[in-house]
């Protein structure tokens, strides 16, 4: 039953996302690359590379609760939703590194989540 909940939560606070959160999207990868086929190529492998590993070390700060290292993988992983085009989200990082380093984990979850969906879209690239 408790796993059940725990689905249907997840979808619901995917829905929400959906109607009141940016989506990532490729637009200024397409910018950066212009006609170039194999730039863009080469930028979509980095991201594709880079993210998981990013993502891993911002965990790995979070688990062993050393907050001042998650604020710089949060400071790396801000660059990864710049060129996803996420405004929004970029902020949210950016309050979410500042809370860290006041050793605050405020935002955590919200912060986690932008990564779930970058992660999802960078999949699908």
């Amino acid at each position: 039953m408790v796993r059940k909940q725990r689905n249907t939560w997840n979808y619901v606070l995917f829905y929400i996302a959906e109607k009141i959160m940016e989506k990532p999207n490729s637009k200024y990868i397409n910018q950066l690359s212009g006609d170039n086929d194999e730039f863009k190529a080469k930028i979509i492998g980095i991201l594709k590379k880079e993210l998981p590993e990013e993502v891993a070390v911002y965990q790995n700060h979070i688990q062993t609760n050393n907050l001042k290292f998650a604020a710089e993988s949060v400071h790396k992983l801000k660059h990864k939703i710049s060129i996803l085009s996420l405004e929004k989200s970029y902020y949210i990082a950016e309050e979410f590194e500042k809370n860290l380093k006041e050793q605050s984990t405020n935002l955590q979850s919200e912060f986690e989540f932008i990564l779930k969906i970058m992660q999802d879209f960078v999949d699908q690239l």
